[in-house]
């Protein structure tokens, strides 16, 4: 598979995941719905956002709308990267599906933003959504995002021998997020974890140009 297909495919499939999971949420849940699918400590819990990653909120207004448009521009040159990536004879395949997950996950919160304001009605904790109403609940560009995976692996109070944090209430995993921000996470890991490969791919072909010059020289 070239690493043009894996961009593609990456792209494609992780994107209309992302999309029927939070179209299925919103038409079947009220906020703050939720159903345990592995023992307790995984559900399924339906919240939005104004547009941060992980259920974290940057505003309304002007805010969100300017949060959009970085968004955006972001993709943009995520995108530029990429194709130049691609067309990188140098560049190696785990880079490139990488990348690809960190665009996805960008377009897919955009969405939302975007979209999701004018082609759904109101979600409250007593309404369930329905898709194209005669009006949205908001504007373009000041959709919420739909977020839904919650993991709270552990909740209660922490012991008091614990310095600072001893005593106090504590949950993890808090965060309540969507298939969009779990491929930029996982996109951003996987190029953290695997960065001197990536970077030693790329030198390979410098560093063997190097060693049959100096091998031309003797």
């Amino acid at each position: 598979m070239n690493k043009k297909t894996i961009a593609v495919l990456t792209v494609f499939l992780s994107l209309v995941i992302d999309q029927i999971s939070k179209i299925y949420v919103k038409l079947h849940m009220r906020i703050g719905d939720e159903y345990a699918y592995i023992g307790d400590w995984a559900r399924i819990h339906f919240v939005e956002n104004e547009g941060m990653a992980f259920g974290m909120s940057f505003g309304e207004g002007l805010g969100k709308f300017a949060l959009t448009i970085f968004r955006i521009i972001a993709v943009a040159i995520i995108t530029y990267f990429l194709v130049q990536q691609i067309k990188n004879k140098k560049s190696s395949k785990g880079f490139i599906f990488a990348l690809s997950l960190i665009l996805t996950g960008a377009v897919g919160n955009i969405i939302d933003s975007i979209f999701y304001g004018q082609i759904f009605s109101e979600s409250t904790t007593t309404q369930i959504a329905s898709l194209f109403p005669a009006h949205g609940y908001a504007g373009w560009f000041h959709g919420r995002v739909v977020d839904m995976f919650y993991f709270p692996m552990f909740k209660g109070v922490l012991p008091d021998w614990i310095p600072f944090f001893g005593g106090k209430y504590f949950e993890f995993f808090q965060f309540i997020f969507n298939v969009a921000d779990a491929c930029i996470t996982v996109g951003v890991f996987i190029i953290l974890i695997f960065q001197k490969q990536f970077l030693n791919e790329k030198e390979t072909p410098k560093q063997e140009r190097i060693i049959s010059s100096e091998n031309n020289v003797s």
